[in-house]
């Protein structure tokens, strides 16, 4: 059975940072780029962040660029998010998900979704 478990969320003050992790079991970690996805309340799942298989390919979306960093350790059959310079506007349960094929910014590209991690920056 495949499964992901996110931890690492919490409540932080802004400008403050956090760092998620991304446990996978069940299939073969290697081999398959991870991408990192958010959902406040109210609003769609949007894309955050994503790794290719080797680590070596990383795209973000606008909102984060330069302030996340998603990284993996297939060795530990997990993949990171460290987040600096949190803003209010971060706030949303945060998911991992195995990339399965099609746009990489697309959540119905992703398949095997984890429970999600809530995350939320105060002001």
């Amino acid at each position: 059975q495949v499964q992901l478990v996110e931890s690492g969320g919490g409540l932080v003050q802004a400008g403050g940072s956090l760092r998620l992790s991304c446990a996978a079991s069940g299939r073969t970690f290697r081999g398959y780029n991870m991408g990192w996805f958010r959902q406040a309340p109210g609003k769609e799942r949007e894309f955050v962040a994503r790794i290719s298989w080797t680590g070596g390919g990383t795209d973000y979306a606008d909102s984060v660029k330069g302030r996340f960093t998603i990284s993996r350790d297939n060795a530990k059959n997990t993949v990171y998010l460290q987040m600096n310079s949190l803003k209010p506007e971060d706030t949303a349960v945060y998911y991992c998900a195995f990339h399965n094929s099609g746009e990489y910014y697309s959540p119905r590209s992703y398949h095997y979704w984890g429970q999600g991690t809530q995350v939320t920056v105060s002001s």
